[in-house]
């Protein structure tokens, strides 16, 4: 735990539970000006009543301490729960290209095929969709393991997503 963090809510509770404490400062208390004995008989009752403000402050600033650190430990749970909870096995992100402000194409996996996704602002659009084969011939995939027919057809295919993407859209 971080008691740095929790350092200015101790002290923003001692700030709050203060007036509380110092409440019952003997003002509605008759001034009795009897005997030396009934004199002694009250500051016993004062320092008395003092020490169970003091108490009671200390008591009130463990009460907020600990319900500081509950809400502490409540959240990070919660946020643990969060970040935990991926899309699943199924869905993967291949490449990211980003083509200008809020605009960029995404080739995601999704379970045995291969989705090419334009995103916008407000919008996300399915472009093409290719086989995990079609795919990896289109060099979209790295292949596990390569042949040497699979290197003499790549020194003929374009290298590289952007390259794929021109070869596939620029008119010739």
């Amino acid at each position: 735990m971080r008691l740095h963090a929790s350092i200015p809510a101790a002290i923003l509770a001692c700030l709050l539970t203060a007036p509380v404490a110092f409440a019952s400062n003997g003002e509605d208390t008759k001034l009795n000006l009897g005997s030396a004995d009934d004199t002694a008989k009250s500051a016993a009752a004062n320092s008395a009543s003092t020490g169970g403000n003091l108490v009671r402050t200390i008591v009130g600033l463990a009460v907020v301490l600990g319900v500081i650190y509950g809400l502490h430990w409540v959240l990070k749970q919660v946020k643990h729960s969060k970040d935990n909870s991926d899309a699943g096995e199924s869905l993967e992100t291949i490449a990211s290209l980003s083509l200008g402000t809020n605009r960029s194409l995404h080739l995601v996996r999704v379970g045995g095929e291969i989705v090419l996704l334009g995103a916008a602002e407000h919008q996300i659009t399915p472009i093409r969709r290719y086989s995990e084969t079609e795919a990896h011939a289109l060099g979209l995939l790295d292949s596990p393991a390569m042949t040497l027919s699979d290197l003499e057809l790549e020194s003929e295919r374009p290298q590289g997503f952007i390259n794929i993407l021109r070869a596939k859209t620029a008119v010739r």
